[in-house]
């Protein structure tokens, strides 16, 4: 009898515990960033830091968006079980074009006043490597922390600014490099002014 071969070595459990106590540690301290290339690196595609990242958090009882990517849409899909949303809709949305990115922000749930916790996390995929200084400062930040980081990283902070959201409303920042690094920025921090 033929034997199953799997396409990925990536364990849904045990990867999966060790994976989301690292995303947990880039939630949590705003600002740092995290490997997860090792994870990234036991799946396949075209953004396996994102499918990691995907089978970490997702499941049945949540909905996501990816835009404008259909096979990374199918993959989530597949490996997941979590349902398609629009983005309107999605408590996860992917976005792997930084073209997308505006749109994403305008169109992504910001949660209520009553419940600011019931909006939506955008995972953003970085290409390029950090050559710009940003100045971060709230929850889980003491004081303030500098950093270099990419211009995408930049811009969606900026456009994120400009929605002008009402306290404590917003979305979360997920920013994954092709490097397999992970920097979050919730959406409580905020971006300082020099």
């Amino acid at each position: 009898m033929p034997s199953i071969t799997k396409i990925h070595s990536f364990d849904e459990v045990f990867d999966s515990q060790r994976l989301f106590r690292r995303i947990l540690t880039a939630m949590s301290n705003p600002g740092r960033s995290v490997s997860i290339k090792e994870f990234a690196g036991k799946l396949w595609g075209e953004n396996p830091a994102m499918l990691a990242f995907a089978i970490t958090l997702l499941d049945n009882e949540v909905g996501y968006c990816v835009l404008e990517d259909a096979d990374l849409s199918e993959e989530i899909a597949f490996l997941t079980l979590s349902r398609k949303e629009n983005a309107e809709r999605a408590d996860y949305i992917f976005i792997t074009e930084s073209a997308l990115l505006e749109d994403a922000i305008k169109k992504a749930k910001r949660g209520t006043p009553q419940d600011p916790h019931k909006s939506a996390t955008l995972i953003i995929k970085v290409s390029d490597s950090g050559a710009y200084e940003l100045r971060l400062k709230g929850p889980g930040i003491k004081g303030a922390v500098s950093l270099m980081v990419p211009r995408i990283v930049r811009e969606a902070i900026e456009m994120r600014d400009a929605e002008n959201y009402e306290y404590p409303q917003g979305v979360d920042f997920v920013f994954v490099s092709d490097a397999g690094e992970l920097l979050s920025v919730p959406r409580l921090i905020v971006r300082e002014a020099y």
